[in-house]
């Protein structure tokens, strides 16, 4: 098997595996290093291991430069976008970017998190990792998450994928997907606005649910969904409000790592804040 290997900073596979915007990745076995996941994408699979700073992956350097490295975002500097929020002074913000400092945004599939995204609506990550298991086995020969074309629909009539009330809204857009089969190229080319409101044109798709995907599929940065999480975080320091405006090109960013610290339960005194 080839294997490639190289060292980055800021990229924690762990972190990045649960700041809540994947829900196909599997733990494997590390063997000499700290810690192992396998992850489907774009119909191909990689092992990825990771000890410090040193990570190796089961492809080839031209795979990992061609595919994946597009894919964990290694062309962002995520260097600099620490500096910057050190910069402000906001000290929760401050200590929750130190602490998850290893979260990426990935650049997903928009398909995939169309449906994922849908599915997570008042839902939590083990009944949304289920659910979206059941229906790549139930879809696909090698459990790849499938596209439009490869869905019947009528699959989410089944009770045992657990998708309660959202299973209407998945039936719908895999319909509509399948009728036009220009539909995620065509929110590729929308600036974050565009993407949004069209988003939001369909059944089970909220303003949470549209950011989240326009963040996580369309890699809009300045998307900034706020969660339960998010909405916990922003109660508890900036009862004043918060402004994500000048976080401009990396809102997305701030808003994973508020999830991450309100997620593990970041010790922060709100006092310790200046805002």
């Amino acid at each position: 098997m080839s294997m490639y290997r190289f060292k980055t900073e800021y990229l924690d596979l762990k972190q990045t595996a649960e700041s809540g915007q994947i829900f196909r990745w599997e733990t494997a076995d590390p063997g000499s290093y700290d810690r192992a996941y396998e992850i489907p994408a774009f119909g191909r699979r990689i092992r990825i291991y990771q000890k410090g700073c040193d990570l190796a992956v089961s492809c080839s350097e031209k795979e990992w430069n061609d595919i994946w490295a597009s894919y964990f975002d290694m062309a962002t500097d995520y260097r600099a976008i620490a500096e910057k929020i050190r910069l402000t002074g906001d000290g929760f913000l401050i200590r929750a970017c130190e602490y998850g400092s290893g979260i990426r945004i990935l650049r997903q599939d928009p398909w995939e998190m169309i449906i994922t995204f849908m599915i997570s609506q008042n839902n939590n990550i083990p009944r949304i990792r289920n659910s979206v298991k059941k229906i790549c086995k139930i879809c696909t020969p090698d459990d790849s998450f499938p596209s439009p074309s490869t869905i019947d629909p009528s699959i989410f009539d089944d009770p045992s994928l657990g998708l309660g009330y959202r299973a209407p809204y998945l039936k719908e857009m895999c319909i509509y997907a399948k009728a036009h089969p220009e539909f995620t190229d065509e929110l590729i080319s929308m600036s974050y606005d565009e993407a949004f409101e069209t988003l939001l044109g369909f059944k089970g798709i909220g303003k949470k649910v549209a950011g989240c995907i326009c963040l996580f599929g369309l890699h809009h940065i300045d998307a900034f969904p706020i969660d339960t999480h998010i909405r916990k975080v922003l109660d508890r320091y900036y009862p004043r409000g918060f402004d994500p405006a000048p976080y401009k090109g990396f809102a997305g960013l701030v808003q994973q790592y508020m999830f991450y610290a309100d997620y593990k339960d970041l010790p922060f005194d709100p006092q310790a804040s200046n805002l």
